[in-house]
């Protein structure tokens, strides 16, 4: 046992920060400024998985952890669409989605934002041309900020957020 702390003090601290997000934050209209004006202090997001192969909903858990800890920034995850600000869908809309989506975006109280996470949920990504599919989000909804990746790390996510929610200065 000795050997282990002993060798354990000698090696000393191995683990660090994880490495900030290279990528650039998305850029916003003025129009989608204007419609995020109310939630500066706080957002409740609500995730809607439209088809997706699963790995942008790990990387939004992710954001819950203790690495990201997205509620320290007033960012909550909400149960259902009606608690929701904010709607994040992730892939492609699918044949027996596309409704489900609707239904939640109807749901949500106005004013509401659309958050297309992901490639998927941008122009279909890996799923372009499939049978099951009936296109990117915006061809469904009015899409306000697009977060490209795949899947995108939570850093980035957690950059677009944040620049959403940015008070003016």
């Amino acid at each position: 046992m000795f050997r282990i702390v002993k060798k354990s003090l000698k090696t000393g601290v191995v683990t660090g920060r994880y490495p900030q997000s290279t990528a650039p934050v998305p850029q916003m209209t003025d129009e989608t400024k204007e419609k995020a004006a109310p939630f500066r202090n706080s957002l409740t997001i609500r995730e809607v998985d439209t088809g997706s192969c699963n790995a942008c909903e790990m990387e939004m858990n992710a954001l819950a952890n203790a690495v990201y800890d997205i509620e320290r920034f007033g960012v909550h995850i909400a149960a259902s669409p009606r608690h929701a600000d904010a709607l994040v869908v992730t892939g492609p809309v699918t044949c027996n989605m596309e409704r489900a989506l609707k239904d939640a975006y109807k749901s949500t109280p106005d004013p509401k934002l659309v958050i297309a996470l992901g490639d998927c949920a941008i122009d279909c990504g890996a799923f372009k041309g499939s049978y099951a599919v009936t296109g990117p989000v915006d061809r469904h909804l009015p899409v306000d900020v697009k977060i490209p990746g795949c899947p995108p790390r939570p850093a980035e996510i957690l950059a677009a957020l944040r620049a959403l929610m940015a008070k003016r200065r």
